[in-house]
């Protein structure tokens, strides 16, 4: 049986930017379990339509796939403060402190400039559909800046939360992958 990653929550100490970064990302986690939970009731709202009235559904289907999408982009952050995405530390494992220290910064620095890139590109989505007011092509005709705001908002939280881990590692509140002084 595989053993528990060694690495937990993202640790705070007493430092207010990371206690703030914290904040945000745990009020991210909420909000997305919220669209999930909100996705779940409009699903069986939307079964009880078709299948007991036995009447057509108008907004319901792109509803849930937007408040999906969306709950996964806004939870980015929530779940690297927890840790929870993939993790591979069979190098980190094997690597002396310095040298798990090099890798976490590079790691973590590359994961910045990326997630950064995906912000820029994701704001200039968003920004182009709200500039020209687009809509689905449904007969719901939602206004798409709508559910697209969870590109950029989602996005800027998990490049806040990378910043923070990134620093808490700089400033020695958190051992770089959790497995030891660097």
């Amino acid at each position: 049986m595989a053993n528990q990653s060694s690495v937990a929550v993202a640790q705070t100490g007493n430092n207010p930017f990371l206690r703030l970064v914290a904040a945000l990302s745990t009020l991210a986690g909420w909000c997305s379990a919220a669209m999930i939970v909100a996705a779940i009731g409009i699903t069986c709202q939307m079964i009880f339509v078709r299948f007991v009235l036995n009447a057509s559904t108008i907004w319901q289907t792109e509803a849930v796939i937007y408040l999906a999408i969306g709950a996964t982009l806004i939870g980015l952050p929530y779940v690297q403060r927890l840790r929870g995405h993939v993790n591979v530390d069979l190098i980190p494992l094997t690597l002396k402190p310095r040298a798990r220290f090099v890798l976490a910064m590079f790691t973590l620095s590359i994961s910045i400039i990326m997630v950064g890139i995906m912000l820029w590109h994701s704001y200039e989505f968003w920004h182009l559909t709200w500039e020209r007011n687009w809509k689905s092509d449904t007969v719901w005709g939602v206004r798409l800046w709508i559910p697209y705001l969870a590109l950029p908002v989602g996005f800027a939280l998990f490049l806040l939360q990378l910043i923070a881990d990134l620093v808490a590692i700089l400033l020695k509140i958190e051992k770089p992958f959790g497995l030891g002084d660097a």
